[in-house]
């Protein structure tokens, strides 16, 4: 698997998380990840913000900063249009990626 296939994994999640709940912050986007995944995927803060900045400047999510309920300031991104097209391919992708490993798992 490609650094490039793995980068893209994080992507998708990121990009289905906001494209499933709307407008987060980077928080709010690692505590869905991990539970929607019944805690066995966590992502850390490290991988999170260079790939959320990645991806605000590739136009995929945009970002603003908000006040949150406990009064304090919060970058919030959203999904763009371009975002959701990016998701539709990176599932597709994510897609022929699992079937390929299918395929090698049931021929090991």
């Amino acid at each position: 698997m490609a650094k490039n296939d793995l980068q893209g994994t994080l992507d998708l999640l990121v990009l289905k998380t906001l494209d499933q709940n709307g407008a987060l912050h980077g928080y709010g986007i690692v505590l869905h990840i991990q539970s929607a995944s019944n805690d066995m995927l966590r992502v850390e803060e490290g991988s999170l913000y260079p790939a959320l900045h990645r991806m605000e400047h590739l136009g995929w999510i945009a970002a603003e900063w908000q006040t949150t309920s406990n009064n304090r300031r919060a970058r919030v991104y959203r999904l763009t249009r371009a975002g959701e097209k990016q998701l539709a391919e990176q599932r597709q992708k994510w897609a022929r990626l699992t079937k390929g490993v299918a395929r090698v798992l049931r021929f090991a």
